[in-house]
């Protein structure tokens, strides 16, 4: 009997493979979605913002943070890295989400700690946008290299929202600014850092900009990419422009 011939149709994508991209858009959406769930309530329920997203730990959304965090420090800890760096950041991301949730802000011995995992974090989330996103080892397709501005602008806008907080902190520590100027300056620049954060994530997990499936085979290229790092198997459905 003659050997059928191969089918030229793809083979169906692996679930597993699925399931992480499902979920690394998830982590995108709640990083997005977290700002304004928290704030939202309570402006309705007691007519005014909170003066930063940590402070709804003292409100009836401290649930719904502590669990956002909690889902973010799950994934980021389950990451399987493809080298030694990749591992240490998502780790580390990991560890500080879980700081920022169960070491609150409103209590005097938990409130440094709870700053210094915040800040550690954003970093951490930066450093994923401007280094280990936009690597690639070979060519590039054009949405690769839109997928690559789209980091670097939500690393930059990250660096630069935690540079004015500082500030703004200083300044006021310096007594320069008074104690009711802007007071929700600190919730406005939290905010747009977990926009930056979600953002990127969203594109990572290739709800946007995602390449063209009918892209010639010889315009990509195979290269060790993020956008597999949590697959438990290799994926030939997934974009070989990203690291």
């Amino acid at each position: 009997m003659l050997p059928q011939p191969a089918s030229l149709s793809p083979e169906p994508p692996e679930p597993v493979v699925l399931s992480y991209a499902a979920l690394r858009r998830a982590v995108g959406i709640v990083a997005v979605v977290l700002p304004f769930a928290v704030a939202i309530p309570v402006l309705i329920a007691t007519g005014h913002i909170e003066t930063s997203i940590s402070a709804s730990y003292d409100t009836f959304m401290r649930d719904f943070f502590v669990g956002s965090l909690c889902a973010i420090a799950l994934f980021m800890f389950c990451c399987r890295g493809y080298d030694r760096k990749d591992v240490i950041a998502s780790h580390l991301a990991s560890i500080f989400a879980t700081g920022v949730a169960f070491l609150p802000c409103i209590y005097a011995r938990t409130a440094p700690f709870h700053y210094l995992c915040a800040a550690s974090l954003f970093f951490t989330l930066a450093y994923f946008c401007l280094v280990l996103f936009r690597k690639s080892s070979g060519l590039k397709t054009i949405q690769k290299v839109k997928r690559n501005q789209v980091y670097l602008a939500c690393g930059e806008g990250i660096l630069v929202s935690m540079f004015i907080l500082a500030v703004l902190a200083i300044l006021h520590r310096l007594s320069v600014i008074p104690d009711d100027w802007h007071p929700h300056t600190t919730i406005f620049f939290e905010t747009t850092s977990l926009l930056c954060f979600g953002i990127a994530w969203l594109v990572k997990g290739e709800t946007f900009l995602k390449d063209a499936p009918e892209e010639p085979a010889r315009n990509r290229t195979h290269t060790r990419t993020t956008d597999t790092l949590f697959a438990l198997a290799p994926n030939p459905q997934s974009s070989s422009a990203d690291r």
